[in-house]
């Protein structure tokens, strides 16, 4: 079983936790973010990001700041464009661990087959 970053780092903790997630606490972020996510490591334009999420403006500007913030986005100039990107792909899978790692830890010894998480 592969051991992720949360359960070998000491400092990822329940406060790093919802540092992320308080950055993903807007409908708007997690929506740029998940188009980041389909998107790829190449990122999209900052225009394109707008129109696919329909946050523009000082707006997606806004958001993309949080999210960088949070290491969870990069932007870039590529010429004349800023070219925008999810980065944190590790993070995200370790915030999920992070919260299914003890799934159904209190109920007893035996997990029922449809809580699987693997």
């Amino acid at each position: 079983m592969k051991m992720n970053h949360c359960d070998t780092d000491p400092d990822f903790d329940v406060a790093r936790a919802a540092s992320t997630f308080a950055a993903l606490g807007s409908e708007q972020r997690l929506s740029v973010l998940r188009t980041l996510v389909r998107a790829g490591p190449e990122g999209l334009s900052i225009g394109e990001l707008g129109v696919r999420t329909g946050v523009t403006g000082s707006t997606l500007t806004h958001h993309m700041k949080i999210l960088a913030q949070a290491g969870l986005v990069t932007q870039r100039k590529a010429g004349r464009s800023i070219i925008c990107a999810a980065v944190a792909y590790e993070e995200l899978r370790d915030l999920s661990t992070f919260l299914l790692r003890e799934c159904c830890a209190d109920v007893g010894s035996i997990v029922p087959e449809d809580h699987s998480h693997d």
